[in-house]
């Protein structure tokens, strides 16, 4: 027997449609589950507010809010709400399910976020955010628990519980909503909201991902309320050499004191948070509150000569003497000769020293082309094939390529035929010819990628096969069949080889079992045994004597069903089940008050469990004898039938 689960809701369907799985988070004012949307055959997250807050106008009216504000709105970085309704006093609202971590969550894993991911992740929020500001809605409740960071890249701003549709300004009434460590000054000091005051909020959460840390703390919310109203955010960069000047700006600017000082809306934030992402220039338009100066740096030395300098500045530049100035004096070449002697002693001497340069330029050449060849053939210059290492050890792998003369650089892949820890491939491919010196990207193997788990539960045998096979992985066996309020053939669970239930991811191409519903149990009160046995035995189940019994009842004529009685939990075909069948009313012997005064005959029948009645009036019931009753007595009939007392009035 499988122990109840604690939380009534799990296993219940709303309005006959969202089947509650799971347990998925529990808040303030309401409590989120994993469901599943019956009519379209997705998984959803149903928010249903806590029992105790339902009678509750102003909360009721709240929760209400929340759907209608996040209705309006759609945007890829936005939750999108499906639907709302009320179901046996329950106030839900149905959202979109996404397997995901909060941005909390990341906070608390790395302490703090780098640069490049509080970029990535700002402009998502302000394009959501932004997306809300038009459609004139105020979030009101924006900080890291409100921003999910979903399992497949995607980041979305939710949970609108406290939004509210604006018009100037917005007041939150008696009392301040949201997260104190988030709320602006406004809000705090005369409890007005604008699009202005959730620039605040995330100026003030763009200063934790960036150094780990809220700017202000203590230990009563009254302290933490009071440094937002009179004490300046510090810049990031007192924290954390990582940030820029530029990111110091932004959170001054997104956390100023007075709205006017602020960004108007997520709009105008976003434009200055994406030209920091793509490195371009701020927008010339913005409010600034700190001033760093424009234009690029100089170089602090330059690359041109001196004289490259004074050229380029126009001055005038006097260059060296030269051995082809016509200043310098030079001596005058030999005169011809005048004879013919002479002249052929000349051409001698010419064809010689052409001679010995011819030889001497073919000298080198030979050499130089031998260089060449060895450079290149067996030398520093030749190349080498990358050798096939896929499936090695990883050292004999890396060995291997370095003795090609080839660097290694140890990477990680996903791979299906090659198991975790060992060499999978290289890139370039084996047998590509390279360079010696070049470097070779090895990668080893992690085993299968991970991949996203489909929606499985509440399909039918076939979908769910193809689901199974549509999302990269195996469909095993079917390891159970049990009888649930599901139709049959329809999945009730997903599950390893090992029987354990599937995460949010699995590894590609492994196996799924599943196991199956066998429909609902028959329903058999009422009908005689017979029926009963008959119906059970088509439905595979065995009716068992020995779990039977029999009772009395009032409702039920005699032989008919009262209730089934099951052995095991949950059941199974083939298992064994006892009828518990109708006696019919318990009947009881009306006693013999013939000759008793009538109102010790009254007293009597009403002490057997009967409604005793008589003709004589209550004045005269002293002066009566009981001389039988009707029906008779000895007779047996029910508890509480009507027993009329027969008597004589002695005067």
């Amino acid at each position: 027997m499988t122990a109840p689960p604690t939380d009534p809701l799990i296993g219940h369907t709303l309005d006959e449609r969202y089947a509650i799985r799971s347990r998925i988070a529990r808040g303030g004012m309401a409590t989120v589950y994993l469901a599943t949307d019956l009519r379209l055959e997705r998984r959803v997250a149903v928010k249903v507010m806590h029992d105790h807050l339902a009678e509750d106008e102003n909360f009721t009216r709240r929760f209400e809010q929340e759907a209608r504000s996040a209705a309006r709105l759609s945007h890829p970085n936005l939750v999108n709400v499906f639907d709302q309704g009320h179901d046996a006093g329950r106030t839900y609202l149905v959202m979109e399910y996404l397997p995901s971590i909060t941005l909390r969550d990341l906070l608390k894993q790395q302490q703090r976020l780098t640069t490049e991911q509080t970029l990535e992740i700002s402009e998502a929020v302000l394009s959501g955010l932004a997306a809300a500001h038009r459609a004139d809605i105020v979030h009101r409740d924006l900080k890291p628990e409100n921003v999910m960071l979903a399992d497949d890249g995607r980041i979305k701003l939710g949970d609108f519980g406290l939004a509210r549709a604006v018009s100037a300004n917005t007041t939150t009434g008696q009392a301040l909503l949201g997260t104190i460590a988030y709320l602006s000054p406004e809000l705090v000091t005369r409890g007005v909201a604008d699009a202005r005051s959730d620039i605040y909020a995330f100026g003030i959460m763009f200063y934790e991902m960036l150094t780990g840390t809220q700017p202000f703390t203590g230990e009563q919310p009254m302290q933490i309320a009071y440094q937002h109203a009179h004490s300046e955010v510090p810049m990031p960069s007192l924290k954390t050499a990582d940030a820029t000047p530029e990111f110091d700006e932004f959170v001054r600017w997104t956390t100023q004191r007075e709205p006017d000082a602020r960004p108007r809306d997520a709009e105008e934030a976003l434009d200055f948070v994406s030209a920091m992402r793509t490195g371009q220039s701020v927008p010339a338009g913005a409010t600034r509150v700190l001033d760093f100066g424009g234009g690029s740096p100089t170089p602090s030395t330059s690359v041109l000569s001196d004289v490259q300098r004074d050229a380029l500045a126009g001055g005038t530049t006097v260059l060296p003497d030269s051995p082809f100035d016509t200043d310098s004096h030079v001596e005058a070449p030999p005169e011809e000769p005048v004879t013919a002697i002479d002249r052929a002693a000349a051409g001698v001497q010419r064809r010689a020293r052409r001679g010995r340069v011819l030889a001497l330029l073919l000298v080198l050449l030979v050499v130089l082309a031998g260089g060449i060849g060895w450079w290149f053939g067996q030398g520093p210059g030749s190349q080498v094939m990358v050798p096939d290492v896929a499936g090695t050890e990883m050292t004999a792998a890396q060995a291997a390529i370095e003795q090609q003369h080839l660097l290694v650089d140890v990477t990680e892949c996903a791979s299906l035929t090659v198991p975790a820890g060992k060499a999978a491939s290289t890139d370039p491919k084996s047998g590509t010819r390279l360079d010696r010196g070049t470097t070779v990207s090895l990668c080893q193997s992690t085993g299968p990628a991970l991949k996203p788990v489909p929606t499985i539960v509440g399909l039918s045998l076939d979908d769910a096969k193809s689901e199974i096979e549509r999302a990269g992985f195996t469909f095993g066996e079917v390891t159970d069949t049990r009888f649930d309020d599901a139709g049959a053939d329809t999945v009730l669970a997903a599950l390893t080889p090992e029987g354990d239930e599937l995460g949010a991811q699995y590894p590609e191409q492994s196996s799924i079992n599943l196991v199956l519903s066998a429909g609902p149990i028959p329903n058999v009160v009422g009908v005689s045994a017979d029926e009963a046995t008959a119906a059970l035995s088509d439905a595979g189940l065995t009716v068992d004597p020995d779990l039977g019994s029999e009772a009395y009842s009032s409702d039920a004529s005699k032989g008919t069903v009262l209730s089934l009685s099951t052995s095991t939990d949950p059941v199974r075909p083939g298992d064994a089940v006892g009828l518990q069948v109708s006696l019919g009313p318990e009947l009881f012997e009306i006693p013999d008050v013939s000759g008793l005064g009538l109102q010790e005959a009254m007293d009597t029948l009403t002490a057997a469990g009967f409604s005793p009645s008589t003709l004589v009036p209550e004045a005269l019931r002293g002066l009566a004898k009981a001389t039988g009753t009707d029906p008779a007595a000895g007779k047996q009939v029910e508890a509480g039938t009507e027993i009329r007392i027969k008597s004589t009035i002695s005067l």
